[in-house]
């Protein structure tokens, strides 16, 4: 009976550090990918913005070319 204690106590220690090496694993992955996505809805978010203002700017042009034609 206390041989299979030892036993079990013995095989127990390296199993829990790898079950705990690979949550550590996934829990550095997941930051990594959120950090991801941060970045790319940062680079949306920058897109939005310059694509709003190219339309913005054809709208203006667009309007001062119907001034000038009515002229």
């Amino acid at each position: 009976m206390t041989g299979t204690i030892a036993v079990i106590m013995i095989f127990s220690i390296p199993i829990i550090a790898i079950i705990t090496s690979h949550f550590q694993n996934q829990s550095k992955l997941k930051h990594k990918m959120i950090q991801d996505e941060i970045e790319l809805e940062k680079l949306k978010h920058e897109n939005f913005l310059i694509e709003t203002q190219k339309m913005r700017l054809e709208l203006e042009h667009m309007q001062h070319e119907d001034k000038k034609k009515l002229l």
